[in-house]
């Protein structure tokens, strides 16, 4: 019998929405800029027919790779939010609360200020390096945290929220001694698309980006198992260790190479999972592709507002993300408070009556 499925929520649907957002994004991204070059001149310039140096110089210098820099990132930082809320079974995590972040800005800052470090070739590596040792960090301190077997998404969170807080401790104190770091650092502070560090990067971690995609999609039918419990994974069969250090890999390798991009990006990998999670009905072989598609709209839309709503000036794509995901935030905490509400209230019934059969033997 054939099933079948609303139409706003059916995953095919949801999937060539978001793909016709994305493009027209990614057109939108190509033609709207400080300079208003026209679409003509644009299309002329993608064919490879312009004779006009300005505008090669600004659409295929700058708005092509702005443009994939863009979406790559936004697609990664999704996918690891997936993963991160797959993994900790939190609907509020976000690849952050596993160190990655903050161990990507450390390295960068500790690069600069220690090593004398600036080319953007040499800090992508740091901000990697920072980002791998971070999350390895926060692995092994929610191991020896773990006192019972299924303690182990909520030792993860805790370990990831302490390992973070002392990193940016650390990065701060940097700062403060170093001004030059202290220039660096916003860039991964407020995150950009703009200039050509984004592009030179992508062209140095690309590999590492593919392959922690891949890796994402391969434990998609373990990440499944893994959201009914540790134990119940276990019964089934499941390897729930080594599916997990698997995914704090695949986290890593997205969530590192696009911070050491674009920078820091709020409320991607939080908020783009949420969005289409209820298309793909759980099943995390359809959520992650649609959460990439929908990280890469998010960054490319609000890269665009961000260049139209303060002009001539340009307004940097993390600060357009804070502003855009705020209430998207919000509307994800009230999602979660309120399906929790509605378990307390239907699950006295069948508890209540498991205690007592428990208590009668």
């Amino acid at each position: 019998m054939p099933v079948r499925c609303r139409r706003r929520s059916c995953p095919g649907v949801v999937a060539a929405a978001l793909c016709a957002a994305l493009a027209a994004c990614a057109v939108a991204s190509l033609l709207v800029g400080t300079r208003d070059l026209g679409a003509a001149a644009v299309l002329e310039v993608l064919r490879g027919t312009s004779t006009d140096p300005e505008a090669v110089a600004v659409v295929a210098g700058q708005r092509v790779p702005r443009t994939v820099v863009g979406a790559v990132a936004g697609a990664a930082l999704a996918v690891g939010g997936a993963l991160a809320q797959a993994h900790t079974r939190n609907p509020l995590a976000d690849p952050g609360l596993l160190g990655v972040t903050a161990g990507a800005a450390l390295g960068v800052v500790g690069a600069v200020s220690w090593l004398g470090i600036g080319s953007a070739g040499v800090t992508v590596w740091a901000a990697f390096a920072g980002a791998a040792v971070a999350t390895l960090s926060v692995g092994v301190v929610a191991t020896l945290a773990s006192s019972r077997r299924d303690s182990g998404p909520a030792a993860l969170v805790l370990a990831g929220a302490a390992v973070s807080a002392l990193l940016g401790a650390v990065t701060g104190v940097l700062l403060l001694l170093d001004p030059v770091a202290l220039d660096l650092y916003r860039f991964w502070t407020v995150g950009s698309l703009g200039g050509a560090r984004g592009a030179e990067a992508l062209g140095v971690v690309w590999p590492f980006l593919l392959a922690g995609l891949l890796l994402a999609l391969a434990q998609s039918r373990a990440l499944d198992v893994l959201a009914l419990g540790d134990d119940a994974a276990r019964g089934l069969g499941s390897g729930v260790a080594g599916v997990r250090v698997a995914g704090v890999v695949a986290v890593v390798l997205l969530v590192g190479a696009a911070v050491s991009c674009v920078g820091s990006l709020g409320f991607v990998g939080l908020v783009a999972p949420h969005l289409v999670r209820r298309a793909s009905r759980g099943d995390h072989r359809v959520l992650l592709p649609l959460a990439a598609l929908t990280g890469a709209v998010l960054v490319l839309a609000a890269d665009v507002v961000g260049r139209v709503v303060v002009q001539p000036a340009e307004l940097p794509v993390g600060v357009a993300l804070g502003v855009l995901g705020g209430p998207a935030f919000l509307v994800v905490v009230a999602r979660t408070a309120r399906r929790r509400r509605g378990r307390s209230r239907t699950g006295p019934g069948p508890v209540t009556t498991t205690v007592t059969a428990a208590g009668a033997r």
